[in-house]
């Protein structure tokens, strides 16, 4: 299990996400107030975001957040209208490595995902690889349910090349839907493309972990647990697909 947060609007500097609220992912790392099956998120951390010229980057680090002694000026330096962040608990067969470590990125894609898949090695991982071109598979360097999700999400954009992301989204849960049968899945996702960010709150046989966004003029924070005491924090629904857009534009898809 992990804690994320996501950011679309005015450009800001990482430190507003990541470091200076009352409950900041930084703070999340060492005291979550809601997250399930763990204490700590102490496995690693990581920050996504787009580049002015429209490219992705990523920054990963396997240790604890709070031993990175470079993070302060990266937070003051860093600036991107867009962010996707994360705390990692690594789940019990997953290592804790640079590899397992999210956001995952390609292309335009930013990708994150908060839960687990019960017996993963011996349930869906097979069936994934059976879906996945020999070039995707070839791309995989780590070993999580995460990445494998990944993989699959890109498998089904690379089948589906005019079909609107949203609507592939959804296509991606159904096959998880179908595969999954009488398992246990924890599918809490953030991903983002050119365009947006793409957030739902999920499960499968199972309690989807936390997750609320914030809504402001122009600016939308999602998180897994509130970042302030603001009192407009709202849960997220289960079972629907936020998009939102630069300008704080939501829309909702039902999944």
């Amino acid at each position: 299990m992990c804690r994320l947060a996501a950011y679309i609007g005015k450009a800001i500097p990482l430190r507003r996400l990541l470091l200076d609220a009352k409950h900041s992912l930084y703070v999340q790392s060492w005291q979550p107030k809601e997250l399930q099956y763990a204490k700590l998120n102490a496995d690693g951390f990581g920050f996504g975001w787009y580049q002015p010229d429209g490219r992705t980057a990523v920054y990963r680090n396997p240790m604890p957040i709070w031993s990175d002694a470079n993070l302060s000026d990266l937070a003051d330096s860093l600036c991107s209208e867009r962010w996707l962040a994360m705390v990692r608990s690594a789940t019990s067969n997953f290592a804790t490595s640079i590899d397992n470590t999210q956001p995952f990125k390609d292309g335009c894609y930013l990708y994150m995902h908060n839960g687990y898949i019960k017996d993963f090695n011996n349930t869906l991982r097979q069936a994934i690889i059976a879906e996945l071109a020999d070039s995707i598979i070839a791309s995989l360097r780590g070993l999580s349910d995460s990445e494998y999700l990944f993989a699959l999400l890109r498998q089904l954009i690379a089948d589906n090349p005019d079909k609107e992301f949203a609507i592939i989204i959804k296509d991606f849960i159904a096959w998880l839907m179908t595969h999954i049968n009488e398992d246990e899945a924890l599918l809490n996702i953030i991903v983002s493309d050119s365009h947006a960010i793409y957030a739902l709150r999920y499960a499968i046989n199972g309690n989807a972990p936390s997750l609320y966004y914030l809504a402001e003029k122009d600016r939308l924070w999602i998180a897994s647990e509130k970042l302030d005491d603001t009192q407009d924090w709202c849960a997220f629904s289960e079972k629907r697909l936020m998009i939102a857009r630069l300008g704080a534009t939501i829309q909702w898809l039902d999944l």
